[in-house]
């Protein structure tokens, strides 16, 4: 079995940015030279998440109103007593969705739907660094 591993680095303005990263990972993929496996995308860090998504601005907007709707920033949260860092929501939406994606690589693609694309949601408070580990294995 063989592997290869990059990272993507983002900038984020910080609650509710999102980013495309299907191109990045995509480059990745091709460069592992990997034909076929998984491609594992990973958001390091516990108030980020990843997934797939039809990468549109409707939907970027859909997502995070729900997320805060079901999870909203103004509740009292446990960690906002503990901490006081203002982003206990953050912490629940991040875990919510979940930290990482894997893809199924074929011809030394992702296979991804047409409209389904790898996206990072910030959901922490302010603006972040970000590093989204990309691991492709046959």
């Amino acid at each position: 079995m063989s592997s290869y591993q990059d990272r993507i680095e983002i900038s984020t303005s910080g609650h509710r940015d999102m980013h495309d990263l299907t191109e990045a990972v995509t480059q990745i993929v091709r460069a592992s030279g990997i034909e076929t496996g998984l491609a594992h995308v990973h958001n390091v860090g516990s108030t980020g998440a990843v997934g797939t998504i039809e990468f549109e601005p409707g939907l970027q907007q859909d997502l995070p109103d729900l997320l805060d709707e079901i999870i909203p920033p103004d509740r009292t949260y446990a960690h906002e007593q503990r901490w006081h860092d203002g982003n206990g929501h953050s912490h629940v939406q991040a875990t919510t969705l979940g930290p990482s994606v894997t893809v199924p690589v074929g011809d030394g693609e992702p296979i991804l739907g047409t409209w389904q694309q790898i996206f990072h949601l910030e959901c922490d408070v302010k603006p972040r660094e970000r590093t989204v580990v990309v691991t492709v294995q046959d």
